[in-house]
Order: structure tokens, then sequence, then C-alpha cells
């Protein structure tokens, strides 16, 4: 490997196309950026390679591997030429999760698939230059395990899609997580609409085809709302059922926990009944109740569900929209009693703050600067992270909590679904 170059000396952005149309879409960018558009160079790969051999690597680096026979090696071969620090993007015609991921493991920053658009160009070059002026890989937060949290509504209405989005706002804000809100009402959910921001078709995509769910996917799909928290969530029309068998929510959730550090998914009552696996890995399940004798009821069957199928998960209850107790129909201590466990979060009922988030198209946490609703809402973002925090290796107790066999039965499942999907 050449000695390092100072990084006086380093030009900001070259690149190596294999195509004219290629280089044609990426100059327009580069002169966005204040970068040279003659630094976009034909040749791939094997320019670079050669080029960079006699010459200081850039900071940012485009190469396109179209023309190259074994991408990974040839990746090697890079790597012997570049400069430390050197930040790489990598293009190519191969859809392949395998060698997505054996290219980031590589060095390689991104991965864009041929034909890409100018708005996944801009996107990438920003994750480059983050990746430049941010902090590095010695960030104590990337040891911290993941954490999953289901927030499940003992009744409609309980409000428990607007504690998701407010819970996974916190997760990034507060606990400093990148967090994924995964909302799983397919035809009513609201995870993008509380965060103003079109849900897109990743979700539904998602459903109607398993075999796309890979790492390249997921970037895709993801939906941002700020640096720390990206939204999955779908408004598929109503006359237009969705038939799953629960692979690709399945596959999602695994792929979403390889991408962020946290993620909140806005489980559905029945999906309990049509997926029970998808509660076999989470760490916290927050059931949503109000103080009524339907609520009472749901709560009792969905926490002894709970107990049966995700007894690895820490259960916190929270009473949403609660009044004085003259107003509602059954008593906390009649309702403790009733579901023989504490109230964890008691969070009032405070219809103005609701009514000015769903305005400003705002999660609840962000605009309740109160502590009427500010105190109970991080108690609960806090309940949640001290569940992996405390214990240090949730991952783990996560997956020993359930059934081995239970588990690798899944996963036969999962792939044979894959297969089948591919085949058709």
């Amino acid at each position: 490997m050449n000695a390092p170059f100072k990084a006086s000396l380093r030009d900001p952005f070259t690149a190596f196309v294999c195509d004219e149309a290629t280089a044609d879409l990426i100059r327009p960018v580069a002169v966005e950026h204040g970068w040279s558009p003659e630094k976009v160079n034909k040749g791939g790969l094997r320019n670079a390679v050669q080029s960079l051999s006699v010459s200081a690597s850039p900071n940012i680096l485009f190469v396109d591997l179209s023309e190259s026979g074994d991408p990974l090696n040839d990746i090697n071969g890079l790597a012997e030429v570049c400069e430390p620090g050197t930040v790489v993007i990598a293009a190519g015609q191969v859809n392949d999760v395998r060698l997505y991921r054996d290219l980031v493991a590589s060095g390689i920053q991104d991965y864009l698939l041929k034909p890409f658009t100018q708005d996944q160009l801009r996107e990438a070059f920003a994750h480059a230059q983050h990746t430049l002026t941010g902090p590095r890989g010695n960030d104590p937060v990337a040891d911290r395990p993941h954490l999953t949290t289901a927030v499940i509504g003992a009744r409609g209405g309980v409000g428990a899609s607007t504690l998701a989005s407010s819970l996974a706002w916190l997760m990034g804000e507060k606990a400093g997580r990148s967090t994924a809100l995964l909302d799983l009402d397919v035809h009513f959910g609201t995870g993008a609409l509380s965060l103003d921001l079109e849900p897109g078709r990743g979700l539904t995509d998602a459903i109607e085809n398993p075999s796309r769910i890979d790492g390249l996917f997921i970037e895709r799909a993801m939906v941002r709302a700020n640096e720390k928290l990206s939204v999955l969530s779908a408004e598929a029309p109503i006359n237009q059922p969705m038939l799953t068998d629960g692979a690709a929510f399945h596959q999602l959730q695994e792929e979403l926990r390889n991408a962020f550090e946290g993620m909140v998914i806005d489980l559905p009552r029945p999906m309990l009944i049509q997926h029970p696996h998808l509660v076999q890995d989470i760490h916290v399940a927050v059931v949503v109740v109000e103080f009524t004798l339907a609520a009472t009821r749901d709560a009792i069957r969905i926490l002894s569900w709970l107990k049966a199928n995700a007894p690895q998960c820490r259960v916190v209850v929270v009473a949403n929209k609660t009044q004085a107790a003259g107003v509602q129909e059954v008593s906390k201590k009649d309702f403790e009693q009733s579901i023989e466990r504490k109230v964890d979060v008691v969070i009032p009922f405070d219809p103005k703050t609701a009514a000015l988030a769903a305005k400003l198209g705002q999660p609840m946490a962000k605009v309740a600067t109160t502590g009427k609703l500010g105190a109970p809402l991080n108690q609960l973002m806090n309940m949640a992270v001290s569940a992996v925090d405390a214990a240090g290796e949730a991952e783990g107790g996560a997956a020993a909590g359930g059934s081995l066999l239970g588990k690798l039965g899944l996963k036969s499942f999962v792939a044979k679904k894959k297969k089948e999907a591919e085949a058709a």
C-alpha cells in the first residue's frame, strides 16, 4: 500500500465509470457539491486501480463495477492502492444481498444498483460527507445492543400509534439511537402521517415481493424523518387485501435489526393472532390501555398471551389519556387489581397538545414541552432503553428466551418462502 498522502493534497472527489450515461448522471450532481465534472473519468474499476496506484486518493471515490467479473476480488485490489480515510461508493448491476454485505464488509461505504437516480446519488454523497466529518468508529454508541420494542393497543383508539411514533422519536433524539419505526397497519397506518411524511411503497412492495428484502431494499424503502429516525409505513388501497404468510414481516425485522440500533414496531392487535412469531425476538412490549371495562378485559387477554408467546420480553403497561378518577369507567386501583400488576406509566389526557402535534405533523413527544406529557413519555423511553442497556446483552437474551427448535423452524420457513417467491 502506498504511503499516506497529506489530506491537503487530496481531491475532494473522483469517479471512474463504465458508460457515458452514468457519467452524464454524475457530473451535474458533482457540480452541485462544488466538485469538478472533469473528475468523472471513463474506465471503471480497472482504470481506478491504475490511476490511484500513481496518484493520491480522493476524499470520496465513486467506482463503477459493471465491467468487473469478480467485484469482490477487484475491490480488494482497489484497497491496496487506496489511501486510508477515502470513502468509497460503488455502483453495479448485480442485485445480490450477499455481494452487498461482502462489499460493505470490505470497506465500501455504499453500493448503488444501476440504474440509479440523481436523488439516490445525492443521498449517497451526503452519507459519505457525513462519514468524513462525523464521529469516528471508536464512538462508544456503536457498541450498544439493538433494542426492538413492540407497541400494542389493548383497544382501538387508545393512542398506541401516537405513542409508537413518540417513542421512536425519543429513542433517536434523546437516547441517540438510529431508530426505525415499522408501522404494520398496512391500510390505515399513521406512522408516516404523524411525522408529516409520504409513506412510499416500501412496505407494500416488501409484502408483495418478500424475496426482494435485503440491505439494499431497506436503504431504498425507508423514509427518513430526521438524522436518527426512519419510517417504513404504508397506505395500501382499502380494496387491495394484503395476503401474506408473515415471512415478509419477519424478514423485515431481521434486516432492520442489522441496519438500526433500535426499532419500534406499531403492532396492530390482529397481527398477534395472524403472525404470533413477530414477537419472538422483541425485547420490550408496550401494552397501551385506557381505564375502561373493554380495555381491562382485553389487557388481561393480551398480557396472558404475551406471557405464553413472548416470555423473553419486558412488558410495560401504559395507561393513556387518563382523566380524573370520577370521569373514568374503571379506577386505576380496580384496573390494576384486574390485570394483577401495576400500571408502569400514566399519561394524562391532553387534547390541546395532541391536536397541535397533529396539525404540525410532529410527534407528540416533540410538541409536549411541559412536564404534564413530557415526563411520562420520557419515563416510557427510559424504561424501554434500560431493558437492554442494563443487561448489556439483550440480543442473546432474547434468543435464549424462546425455543431453539422453534426459531430454527421459523428460519427454515422464511427461507422456504423466499425460495418459492424467487422461483415464481
